[in-house]
């Protein structure tokens, strides 16, 4: 190698940049069933493999999981994810759902994986999510999840609790 070329190596080390697994991710497929449920061979280690599932969709009995999981109704989460429940209902178990109503599915489940950590239980999160309160006007943050815009309204208060600023 020439001088010239020596002077033009890098010496330092390559950094890698990668999303971490968080313990959010582990409680957001934990409202699906686990791996098995999704019907995963790999674990899911970053945001990238989320965003892969929910391309790929999410099969029915991993939602119906989900479903019971948070204690809500076939009705209201068909109203959620904007989709009648005859037309869920219709699918069959292993029938991979998709990928617009496995994303809303799996922001979902962030959601109550966020207030799980949050309120330190998933149940007192499902009391307060129930719960009508006059900074949403009087409604429960529940019946604002049917629009992006009341996720990110609902997720701006959780996040104003984890810090402890009420409002």
């Amino acid at each position: 190698m020439s001088d010239f070329d020596n002077n033009n190596l890098v010496s330092e080390p390559i950094a890698e940049y990668i999303t971490s697994f968080s313990n959010s991710i582990q409680l957001t497929l934990a409202f699906f069933g686990g791996l098995a449920a999704l019907n995963l061979n790999d674990k899911i280690a970053s945001d990238f493999d989320l965003m892969r599932l929910t391309r790929r969709g999410i099969p029915k009995n991993a939602m119906l999981n989900f479903v019971k999981k948070i204690s809500i109704t076939l009705q209201e989460f068909s109203n959620i994810m904007h989709i009648s429940d005859r037309t869920f209902q219709r699918f069959d178990d292993t029938t991979l759902i998709k990928s617009e109503y496995s994303e809303k599915a799996l922001e979902l489940a962030r959601l109550y994986a966020h207030g799980e950590e949050v309120f330190g239980s998933l149940d007192k999160f499902k009391i307060w999510v129930k719960m009508p309160s006059h900074v949403f006007k009087n409604e429960t943050p529940f019946s604002l999840l049917d629009t992006s815009i009341g996720f990110d309204l609902v997720k701006k208060e959780l996040g104003r609790i984890q810090h402890g600023i009420f409002s």
